[in-house]
């Protein structure tokens, strides 16, 4: 029984854009469903559940439009929800994406039976992001559709564990939808990706860098200037251990003792804390260090395109050599 999601071989590539806090929005969102990737945001990116629903009407009838004008079909869309005692509007948005049949639910620190079945009530698919083996076998014990697999050098929120082994380790006792994230930034590392056994890669640092962002331009500068060396590793900034530009955490004052600290995760009543930090304290992965421009979504798929089909070319001609 094939327990990958179906809307995988319906896609231009095997392709998440991922949902960037305070950097996606309808916008973002559209022109990567439109070109074939799937398009998110965190819920969290508007301030109130009645300014989450606005965005998803504005998505839904956009595409729909679309759709209707083109002949053609628009990728689906997801939404993250933060599934964490401190955020006060859990219930209220999961709601709002069951009210609108929201086709992708992406849940981050914590995956709640709840939340999966409200999902899978209308036949909308759950993906669960995780840093390591216990919180998968945990996330798939809840029934989610899907695992993103946060590998080491991933922008926000990441792990450290080498790619290769956590993709290997999960598929060990997980056989639905595997999506692969850390630094991904190119076809040819889509095409990898795959090559290690994901179904999907999730791209998040590379969607910075687009025109339809909501990233200023100074942001976008710094990550084209940016090498793997220029990315710190801390939980000064939230509690929870994520990668940030480390000239953007010099411009804001933070010394290196600063860099050791844990703070207490709290995203409900400090939320417009955390809003303030991440609005001056950029996060980007080591993938920067392969960014060198800021293009259209529609430019960026199109050299995403030729990148993994060239890729996938080189490996098959690898069967004319080896084995022997």
């Amino acid at each position: 029984m094939n327990q990958k999601a179906d809307f995988i071989n319906t896609l231009s590539l095997p392709a998440i854009a991922a949902p960037m806090f305070l950097i996606s929005g309808p916008k973002l969102v559209i022109e990567c469903c439109k070109n074939g990737i799937v398009g998110t945001f965190p819920a969290l990116n508007q301030r109130t559940s009645e300014g989450f629903e606005e965005w998803l009407v504005e998505i839904k009838t956009e595409l729909a439009n679309w759709e209707r004008e083109t002949g053609k079909k628009a990728a689906p869309f997801g939404v993250n929800i933060i599934v964490h005692p401190t955020n006060p509007r859990v219930e209220t948005d999961v709601r709002l994406c069951v009210k609108h049949q929201v086709p992708l639910v992406i849940t981050s620190l914590g995956a709640v039976q709840m939340v999966v079945d409200a999902i899978h009530s209308y036949g909308g698919l759950v993906f669960h992001d995780v840093i390591k083996k216990r919180h998968a076998q945990k996330a798939a014990g809840a029934g989610v559709d899907g695992l993103i697999l946060v590998a080491a050098g991933a922008g926000g929120h990441a792990g450290t564990i080498n790619p290769m082994t956590l993709v290997a380790e999960t598929k060990q006792f997980f056989d639905k939808t595997i999506i692969l994230s850390g630094c991904i930034s190119t076809g040819r590392d889509i095409a990898s990706a795959m090559q290690m056994g994901a179904d999907l890669a999730y791209m998040g640092t590379r969607f910075i860098n687009v025109k339809e962002s909501k990233a200023p331009e100074a942001y976008q500068q710094m990550i084209i200037d940016a090498g793997a060396s220029d990315v710190t590793y801390t939980a000064a900034i939230s509690g929870v251990h994520a990668n940030f530009l480390s000239k953007s955490l010099e411009a804001a004052g933070l010394s290196a003792e600063d860099l050791k600290k844990d703070q207490k995760v709290d995203f409900g009543k400090e939320l417009d804390t955390e809003h303030k930090a991440w609005k001056t304290i950029w996060s980007a992965g080591q993938g920067s260090a392969l960014i060198e421009e800021t293009l259209s979504i529609a430019e960026l798929t199109d050299k995403l395109k030729l990148e993994f089909k060239e890729a996938v070319e080189e490996q098959h001609k690898l069967l004319e050599i080896f084995p022997k």
